[in-house]
C-alpha cells in the first residue's frame, strides 16, 4: 500500500520560509518522480513544482519560480519543497504526489498516487 505522508506546514508570516516534507512508504521511490501541488480554498488544485527520480531535472510553476526549490533523498524516500519569501498568495493545503517514471510532469492527472496534503497559511 503506498503511502505519501506530507509534513511541515504551519501558519509563517509573509517573507518567512517553511520547508515542507513527504515521506514515501510501499513504493519504490527511486522509480518516481515526484510532484508538489496546492489547493487554496474554493480553488483548484494547482502545480507548484517537480523533480525527476533521479533528481537531475526540475520544474516549477512561474508563481514560484526563484522562491521555492523542490529536492529530494532517495536514501530517504522522501521529497522536500523549501518554500522562501512566502506571500499571502501562497496560503494553501500543498500535496505532493508520485507519477511512476514520469518526466516531473505539472498536470495532476499525470500523477497516480497522492498524500493528504498539509496547510500552509501566510500571513500579512
Amino acid at each position: 500500500q503506498v503511502q505519501l505522508v506530507e509534513s511541515g506546514g504551519g501558519l509563517v508570516q509573509a517573507g518567512g520560509s517553511l520547508r515542507l516534507s513527504c515521506a514515501a512508504a510501499g513504493l519504490t521511490f527511486s522509480s518516481y518522480a515526484m510532484g508538489w501541488f496546492r489547493q487554496a480554498p474554493g480553488k483548484e488544485r494547482v502545480f507548484v513544482a517537480a523533480i525527476t527520480s533521479s533528481g537531475r531535472s526540475t520544474n516549477y510553476a512561474d508563481s514560484v519560480k526563484d522562491r521555492f526549490t523542490i529536492s529530494r533523498d532517495n536514501a530517504k524516500n522522501t521529497v522536500y519543497l523549501q518554500m522562501n519569501s512566502l506571500k499571502p498568495e501562497d496560503t494553501a493545503v500543498y500535496y505532493c504526489a508520485a507519477d511512476y517514471r514520469g518526466p516531473g510532469s505539472s498536470l495532476t492527472r499525470s500523477y497516480a498516487y497522492w498524500g493528504q496534503g498539509t496547510q500552509v497559511t501566510v500571513s500579512s
